[in-house]
């Protein structure tokens, strides 16, 4: 019987679940849709039904006996308060969401280093400062950091990489002395732990509500960008991986860390690497503005992708940039229109790729390596009239990404947690 680790992702949609081999291949996988189980997508009982759904799917698919770990992402700078016994005791305050009270924001402004994550009205420690006020309080947790807590009913433990927007020092390893000068009640804060590490076993009544194993060890997980660079495969410093979303973001694997405020960049440390990136305003939604998705399709596929338009686009929705270039008033460039739709269109993916060539050329000018291939995800990834202009502009090997599913990133810290117990 082959081992087996699952990773889970929860986001904003919905619930997925991979179970993965020691080799990396996907054995089975599920999705479920947060919709199908209420109307409030930021509801914990929604995410937990989501969650035991998509494992309820995935567990015939497989052996469950073979399981012998699970690790959970979540999105980024979520978090909710608890009590003693895990029962949160207020909504969520999701990734986007933003703390209005200026007496909390003026005091991280003034303790947090210019460096630190923690800055800003969506900041996770901004939400942990305002939910430590309520009574009963007895910890401040992360999306993931309460799913895994509900497979082991431990609700005092996360990760490096969720922790990063709540304050905690990557490089030092620890929470840092300042947060306390912020009001913060640092006994409500997670102990932290590397993604990839065990943090306790299955709690008895989970294992055996979904018949697995009572000794399947529950990982570290990390964020939902982490675990999506994971699941691609790329692990050498240098590896990029770009996101043709409806935003262009890329993340490139470092060998020190990267921290460029103005640009949005912080360094999630992975093992003794770290994971920089930014997010451009331009992608996908530009495109959508101008043309169908079919019609995208279409004239793809009348595109030369061997000439030059010539044209010098910076394509954005409106006016406003924040990585490669942070500047809140850059005006969108995206004339002389042709009148041919496929060269213009030609022209946007052209533009685009200017500004992910620019994006790894500003990163490597802030300390990270040189960009030596690009692994691809989201729905751009398919367009192979924009992956030829784009590895024009790029001059690098294009590798294909194992996976573009989130779980499966976090299926293989669940398996490096399994192997560090000598489980596989």
């Amino acid at each position: 019987m082959i081992p087996l680790a699952i990773g889970i992702d929860i986001g904003t949609s919905g619930a997925r679940a991979v179970a993965m081999r020691p080799d990396y291949s996907i054995a089975a996988q599920s999705a479920v849709q947060l919709a199908g189980f209420g109307d409030n997508a930021r509801s914990p009982s929604i995410w937990w039904s989501a969650v035991s759904a998509a494992l309820e799917e995935l567990l015939p698919a497989i052996e469950p006996a073979a399981v012998r770990s699970i690790a959970v992402d979540g999105t980024s700078g979520t978090v909710l308060p608890v009590n003693g016994a895990g029962e949160p005791l207020a909504e969520p305050l999701m990734y986007n969401d933003k703390v209005s009270d200026g007496t909390i924001l003026s005091m991280v402004a003034r303790e947090a280093p210019e460096t630190s994550a923690a800055h800003g009205a969506t900041s996770g420690l901004a939400k942990a400062l305002w939910f430590q006020r309520l009574p009963g309080v007895a910890a401040v947790l992360h999306q993931a950091d309460w799913i895994a807590g509900r497979l082991s009913s431990r609700f005092d433990v996360s990760d490096e990489n969720n922790c990063l927007k709540t304050g905690y020092d990557p490089e030092s390893r620890r929470w840092p002395d300042w947060i306390a000068a912020t009001g913060m009640r640092t006994e409500l804060l997670p102990s932290v732990v590397e993604p990839g590490e065990v943090t306790a076993r299955i709690s008895l009544g989970i294992a055996d509500q979904f018949g697995l194993p009572r000794d399947v060890l529950v990982v570290a997980g990390t964020t939902d960008g982490c675990a999506s660079f994971l699941a691609t495969g790329a692990e050498a410093a240098g590896e990029g991986v770009t996101a043709l979303g409806s935003s262009l973001t890329i993340k490139i694997l470092s060998d020190r860390p990267i921290s460029a405020p103005r640009f949005g960049i912080y360094s999630h440390r992975l093992g003794n690497a770290w994971l920089a990136g930014g997010a451009s305003n331009s992608g996908g939604k530009v495109l959508a503005q101008h043309f169908s998705l079919a019609r995208i399709i279409e004239l793809s596929a009348t595109i030369d992708t061997a000439t030059e338009t010539g044209l010098d686009y910076y394509p954005l929705g409106a006016a406003g940039e924040r990585f490669p270039i942070a500047d809140p008033a850059l005006s969108p460039r995206m004339a002389p229109r042709p009148t041919d739709d496929g060269e213009y269109l030609k022209a946007m993916l052209e533009g685009i790729a200017a500004i992910e060539a620019l994006g790894y050329r500003r990163l490597a000018e802030l300390g990270a390596p040189k960009l030596t291939s690009v692994r691809s995800v989201g729905g751009g990834a398919a367009n192979h009239a924009w992956t030829a202009i784009r590895q024009r502009k790029l001059g690098v090997d294009f590798l294909p990404a194992l996976s573009d599913a989130a779980a499966a990133g976090t299926a293989r810290l669940a398996l490096k947690g399994a192997g560090s117990a000598g489980l596989l």
